[in-house]
Order: structure tokens, then C-alpha cells, then sequence
């Protein structure tokens, strides 16, 4: 059955923001919550979720305009109204009690095709269905989103005994493609796989800890970044977490398991929570505080867990952090788990307590490898699962240290010491939770994966490569720091354009899967060329640059962009000129050169521009007439504007009504793909337009008067005067021109190029990139 319309019961901080990833998603969706006494409005805890998740930072809508797809209402009046829905999830209190009580009221009114699911992060499945219709077990399936839904990627789905495989099925992929949500398959145990493993690790952490005589600010220097996981390493993830939380689920997963695992905390956590009352964030105070000084800057405390006091620890300094930085991952994990002194000390200590837990669990807590990996990596932010890890350590080398500390091996790893295998993943196999190889199959694409096989890639470059995806779909795939833009970035697009005419492939993709699909341009390239006087290269470098850019829109074979996450600068005005875009959900795209002094001189000045002309009425594209259009482009590149989702840079121009959304960012590639061979047949090369309606010396009248009016208020600098100047002189076509004028792209592009050399001759824009490369900030000059 296909999932169309959904029900939410439990209008707290994650029912809310379940409702909130439906209807980013485009599902209508019913929010339910009880009646309060004597409130007058009796769907008041509904519309208090909604403005909740409206209000909340980082943001649960994509747009805003979304929440119109959430309808609210209460237990009493509305519960027929879930006869409508097509799945219907609970997220209220986490009592087996009233669980139960809920889900025998729904059971009458729900639909006899409905899936229906609990969002419990602890209470076993197979509990709370106990009474229900047999009918009513076979449809119901965990659903355990992560805090908060629309950023994290992990969904634990958790079938019980009583599951229909094919309701699991269904279930699974209407999460993967419509929500966007990386889905891990979990036994129904306590703790399900992420936060059993995941809370373990935080516990066996705080005691190692403290026998390395660490603090947590080390600790968190060592468990974070450098090691391949979330900047929140360990005690900042506990502190957005809450500890209470930690408390709480530790305490039950030990009780669960009494026999088997040490979930034991240590006193000063057990103090921080019984008698400090210190939370975390929700409290103000954890393992860290964060204050402000006398300039009102905002300062981060460290808490001494000797006096329960907070401490200006300044930088804290690791030896062993120090002595990887600058490495490859691989390189890093393994020198930290052979690094010396008592940093190395904790580490191996809570490295290999994570290898044998999670090996303990195999089997258990699921019965793929590869879910647990998934779990830690999409619900905690790791680069790397546990048997990924080990196997960049080398698995024999991890069994040998277990085996030295006097551990008994779990069934997974005396398999892996008795067959000698030193990986867990090889090629295209891995193994079971008993050792025994099976095949291994990516959930997604994965071009890491593809490129082990050499012949897939076609042509590489240091910072770039053009790889075969199949079926005659080529992908340019950046890979350099930040995929800022140079020389091997453009080459390759090249490179893919002959191969795809030479070799008679269908097309091409633009994209990759690092962080982030493209910050711009090369800044420090540009200044440095720009300060040596080297001009007549950098005119040449940025020719060349608008030929490659346009070159997606004017190939004589379809062109697909994949655009995600940071897609800036340069890496939209590739996006720009595609033919077809496919972007994640999550993309922060936007034209942001003005914050270095520059405008757009990829041809993005010229798209934007383009772009709104041709929204007006044909009848409005001539004379005054056409300012709204002018001032649109003018307002969003002036400002620098960056989406802060696909939704809204569709909203603000940066993405066409037919560009495609996705909502799991680790399927655009093959969702680009498959365009690709959709827009091949009877492709039919463009041409450049000559016809651009411009309104000339009239709309740069029109914009010097308002930038007037905003420099009087002091609303803009005096350098940002002369910037503006620039841009307006390229949207209004040049100067001389009268309203009626029409020009060609080409005219566009050769002003976007002298503006862009004009302002990097500057000393005011050589300040400003100066000032971006050394803060990270945007100077006000």
C-alpha cells in the first residue's frame, strides 16, 4: 500500500517534529495530543506543538509554508479522523501503560490497511501490541526516529515476531525515499542498536575517563573530529542529549540486561544528576556552561569534576590529537589506538571496549554488520560504524588486544581469529554475526565502492575524476578540500563533455558524496594571482570558468547536477546550468560572492536575471515593467542569500518548478542518473538566447536611488556601495542601453567578467577575501 496520508499521536518536542519531517515531505498529516482542563481550546497541545516546531533552532520545517499540511486536534474529538490515515505513529509519554490504553482505542477506529507504529526509544514492541487483534499485530512496526527527525538521519524500524515481512518492506521504503530517513533493521531488544551501543560507549567513556585522570573537555578532544565522529564527541553529546536522559536509559538498560553488559555510571555522573540537578543544556549547565564575557562574547566553561565548579580552561590542548592532525582518517585511528601515555591509554580502553560490545551485539541487536555500523553512523554522526573501525585497525590486531586485557572473544570474533580474516567488509562481501561470508550490497549508491573497480574510473585528476556510473551515465565527481573550485574541478567537466561524444555515452551526472557538494571558488588562488598582478591569467581563468559552467546548459548531450549541502558560489552557478537538478532536501545554496567584495562571474548574475525575466508576463518584460524582475535578482544576489533548504531555494529562484527534490541525500546520484537516461533520448542541443529584455541606464537610476537611501540609514558600508554599483551595472545590461534594449547571453557574461577583474583590482574586495580566509567571516569595509 502507498503511504499518502499520516496521523502523529503525542504533540511533544518529537511528535511535533516527526509531524514537521511529514509534512516537509509533502505528507498531510493529523496531530492528536489530549484535552487539557478547563483550556478553552481543546486542540491547544497540537497547536502548540506546530508553533513549537515553527519556532524551533536548528529549524523542523524546511519551509515554513509546510505546516499547513499539519492539521490539529485532540484524543476526544478527532480520534475517528485516523480512519483516514495511512500510517499512524504514537510519540506520547514512555509508559507501557498508556501505550497500551492508546493503541486499544486506535485499533477501532483505524483502517484495516493502516501500518501503525510506536516511536519508543526503549519500551519493547512486542509489550505494547499485547491484547491487540491479530490483524492489528501484523500491521504494527517500531519507529524510532533520532532528536531532532528532519537532521538525523537514522530510523531504527523494529518489526516484532507478529510483523508481516511485507508491512516491514513497505514501511522501510516509504522511509528511505519520502521521509529521507537512512533506515537500520532492529531486533526488538532493549535499547534497540543505536542507543545500546551508543549509551554504552558514553558510560564505558566516563569511567575510562576517570581512570586516565582525564577531563571531559580531553576526552572530548579525543572522541570527536580526530577520530572520525561528531564535533559533540562525548560529553557535548550528552549535554545536547540531556543527562538525565543518559541517566535514565543507562539505569533501564541495565536492569534489562543485568547479566551481560556494565552500564554502571560513575558517582560524579550520578551526582551531576541526583543532587546537582545539572542537565545539560536544558539546564544551562553540564559537563559544560556556556557564559558570556565582560565584551559579551559568548564563552564556554568547563566543569571540574573534582569540585563540581566551572573553569575558563582556555584551548585545550591533546598530545595525541596534535600528532595526527593533518591526516587522512584511516592514518589518524590507527596512530590513536597506538598511541602512548594515558590519552592512548583511554583510547585503547574505550576503542576496544566499543569493538567487543559491538561484536557482543551481532546477532543481537540486529542481524547485519552493516545496520550496526549504520546506526552509529547516521544516529551519532560517526564517519566510521564499529566493524568499519576495526577494520582500518585490522580486526587480528584488535582480537590480539582483547585477548591481552583477558577478554573472551564473542562467537563474531573468535570466527574472525579462527578463518584469519582481517576485514569484515571485502569487496563485495562481508560476513555474518557468526563469521560466516555473505554477500554485501550498499543501500545506496556509493562511489567509493564503484571506484575500487579501476575501470569505472574513466579519467582521474588529483582534486577530480569522471567515473562510469553504467548504463552509459557518466559522473564528474569533485573531491577536493571543501570542493572548492580550480583547475582540476573544470578539467574534469571537460574531460566528461569529450568522453561522453567520443565514447557515445547517454550523458552526465554532476556530483559527489563528500561533505559538501561545492564552497566556491579557490580564494586563495584569486588573491594571490590578484596581488601578483597577474591579470590577463585571471581574465583568461575566469573565460574559461563561464565556458565550463555553460557548458551544462549548452552540451549537446542532457546534463544533471546533484546538489547538496553547501552549494555556493561557483557550485551554484554549475547547478544553475544544468538541465535537470536533482538536490537533497538539505542544500544551502546561494550566489554569496558579495561577502568577499566580488559579484558572480560564472554566468550567475546572468542566470538569476534570466531567470526572473522570464517569469513575467510576456506583456511585462518590457520598460519599467521589467524593474521587478531586475530588483529580484539585484536583492538576492546583494545580500548574499543562501537557502536553508531545497524548498526554499525553489522558493527564491535558485532551483526551477521542475528540478527534483530529494529527500535522502544519499540517493540523488542514482536519482540523477536515472534523468539523465530519462532526458537522453531525442536530446536536443540548446542555443544561446540573444533576446534578454534589459532596462539599461533605467534601472540603474532606479537601484542607485534605493542603495542611497540604505546608506543614508546606514544600512550598507561605503565598499558595499561600490559592489552594488557593479552588480547593478550587469543586471541592467550596461550602461547606454534604453528600456527596450535586448542583448545576448554572451553580452551578460562578458560584464559579469569585467565587473568580477574590476572589483578584484580593489584594495577594498583584496581586504575582504584577505579577511574571509583568515576568520571565516565577511568583512564590513
Amino acid at each position: 500500500m502507498k503511504i499518502q496520508k499520516a496521523a502523529v499521536i503525542g504533540a511533544g518536542v518529537m511528535g511535533a517534529a516527526i509531524a514537521a519531517q511529514l509534512a516537509n515531505a509533502g505528507i498531510p498529516v493529523l496531530l492528536l495530543d489530549i484535552v487539557l482542563p478547563d483550556n478553552p481550546d481543546r486542540n491547544f497541545l497540537a497547536k502548540s506543538g506546530i508553533q513549537r516546531a515553527l519556532k524551533a533552532r536548528p529549524a523542523a520545517f524546511m519551509d515554513t509554508g509546510r505546516a499547513a499540511l499539519i492539521t490539529p486536534g485532540n484524543l476526544e474529538d478527532d480520534l475517528k479522523a485516523l480512519k483516514d490515515a495511512d500510517w499512524i505513529l504514537e510519540a506520547i509519554i514512555e509508559k507501557l501503560d498508556a501505550k497500551r490504553d492508546l493503541w486499544a482505542r486506535v485499533e477501532k477506529v483505524a483502517r484495516k490497511t493502516a501500518i501503525i507504529s510506536s516511536n519508543s526509544s526503549g519500551i519493547p514492541m512486542h509489550l505494547q501490541i499485547e491484547g491487540r487483534g491479530e490483524d492489528f499485530q501484523r500491521r504494527f512496526v517500531g519507529a524510532h526516529f533520532f532528536n531532532p527527525p528532519r537532521y538525523l538521519h537514522l530510523l531504527e524500524v523494529i518489526p516484532t515476531p507478529k510483523t508481516d515481512p511485507k508491512v516491514t518492506e513497505t514501511f522501510s521504503e516509504f522511509a528511505q525515499t519520502t521521509l529521507g530517513k537512512g533506515v537500520v533493521i532492529a531486533n526488538d531488544v532493549p535499547g534497540f542498536v543505536a542507543n545500546r551501543i551508543g549509551v554504552y560507549g558514553i558510560v564505558r567513556a566516563m569511567q575510562h575517563m576517570e581512570k586516565a585522570g582525564l577531563t571531559p573537555a580531553q576526552v572530548d578532544q579525543l572522541t570527536g573530529p580526530v577520530l572520525g565522529r561528531a564535533n559533540s564527541a562525548t560529553f557535548r553529546t550528552a549535554d545536547l542529549s540531556g543527562l538525565d536522559i543518559i541517566y535514565h536509559v543507562a539505569n533501564d538498560l541495565g536492569k534489562a540486561t543485568p547479566d551481560d553488559e556494565d552500564f554502571t555510571l560513575t558517582p560524579a555522573f550520578r551526582t551531576l544528576v541526583e543532587e546537582k540537578k545539572m542537565l545539560g543544556d536544558k539546564t544551562g549547565s553540564g559537563f559544560y556552561k556556556k557564559t558570556r564575557d565582560e565584551k559579551g562574547k559568548t564563552k564556554i566553561l568547563n566543569l571540574n569534576l573534582d569540585t563540581f565548579e566551572y573553569e575558563d580552561q582556555g584551548k585545550v590542548k591533546v598530545a595525541a590529537v596534535d600528532a595526527v592532525k593533518g591526516q587522512p582518517l584511516p592514518a589518524r585511528v590507527k596512530a590513536l589506538y597506538a598511541a602512548e601515555g594515558n590519552e592512548g591509554d583511554f583510547l585503547r580502553g574505550v576503542m576496544n571496549d566499543g569493538f567487543w560490545y559491538a561484536a557482543r551485539m551481532a546477532g543481537n541487536v540486529s542481524n547485519r554488520l552493516q545496520d550496526i555500523d549504520n546506526a552509529l553512523k547516521w544516529g551519532f554522526g560517526w564517519e566510521q560504524g564499529p566493524f568499519e573501525t576495526m577494520d582500518t585497525v585490522g580486526v587480528q590486531t584488535v582480537i590480539t588486544n582483547l585477548e591481552a586485557e583477558g577478554r573472551t572473544l564473542p562467537p563474531l570474533l573468535a570466527a574472525m581469529k579462527a578463518s584469519g580474516r582481517d576485514a569484515f567488509y571485502s569487496g563485495d562481501q562481508t560476513v555474518t554475526p557468526t563469521g560466516e561470508p555473505t554477500a554485501y550490497q550498499a543501500p545506496y549508491f556509493v562511489v567509493t565502492d564503484l571506484k575500487k573497480d579501476a575501470t569505472k574510473v574513466v579519467k582521474k585528476r588529483a582534486g577530480a575524476s569522471v567515473v562510469d556510473m553504467g548504463d552509459g551515465v557518466l559522473l564528474v565527481e569533485w573531491h577536493a578540500k571543501m570542493n572548492a573550485l580550480g583547475e582540476d574541478q573544470l578539467r574534469a567537466v571537460q574531460d566528461a563533455h569529450r568522453l561522453v561524444q567520443d565514447m557515445g555515452y547517454a550523458g552526465l551526472v554532476l556530483g559527489n558524496q563528500g561533505e559538501n557538494f561545492s564552497a566556491g571558488a579557490n580564494l586563495p588562488l584569486i588573491l594571490s594571482q590578484a596581488q601578483a598582478d597577474e591579470w590577463d591569467e585571471l581574465d583568461d581563468a575566469i573565460k574559461q570558468f563561464q565556458t565550463v559552467t555553460t557548458s551544462l546548459r549548452f552540451s549537446p548531450h542532457p546534463t544533471v547536477a546533484a546538489p547538496f549541502s553547501l552549494t555556493l558560489g561557483g557550485g551554484a552557478e554549475f547547478t544553475l546550468h544544468a538541465d535537470h537538478v536533482v538536490a537533497s532536501a538539505e542544500l544551502y545554496m546561494g550566489l554569496v560572492e558579495v561577502g568577499v567584495g566580488l559579484i558572480p562571474g560564472g554566468g550567475g548574475t546572468k542566470e538569476m536575471l534570466l531567470r526572473f525575466t522570464d517569469s513575467q508576463q510576456p506583456g511585462q518584460q518590457l520598460g519599467a515593467t521589467l524593474l521587478p524582475a531586475v530588483q529580484r535578482a539585484f536583492e538576492l544576489i546583494g545580500t548574499a542569500k543562501v537557502s536553508t533548504s531545497a524548498l526554499e531555494a525553489r522558493n527564491l529562484g535558485f532551483l526551477r518548478d521542475t528540478d527534483t527534490v530529494a529527500m535522502n541525500k544519499n540517493r540523488i546520484l542514482q536519482d540523477a542518473k536515472r534523468q539523465v537516461l530519462a532526458l537522453a533520448p531525442g536530446y536536443v542541443q540548446p542555443t544561446p538566447r540573444q533576446d534578454i529584455p534589459v532596462m539599461g541606464d533605467a534601472a540603474i537610476a532606479a537601484i542607485k536611488s534605493a542603495l542611497y537611501g540604505m546608506h543614508q540609514g546606514g544600512y550598507i558600508t561605503d565598499y558595499d556601495l561600490v559592489v552594488s554599483d557593479q552588480l547593478a551595472r550587469v543586471l541592467s545590461g550596461g550602461t547606454g542601453n534604453n528600456r527596450t534594449a535586448k542583448v545576448s547571453e554572451q553580452h551578460l557574461l562578458d560584464l559579469e567578467r569585467e565587473a568580477f577583474l574590476t572589483l578584484l583590482g580593489k584594495k577594498g574586495t583584496q581586504q575582504r577575501i584577505d579577511h574571509m580566509l583568515k576568520t571565516g567571516k565577511p568583512l564590513r569595509n
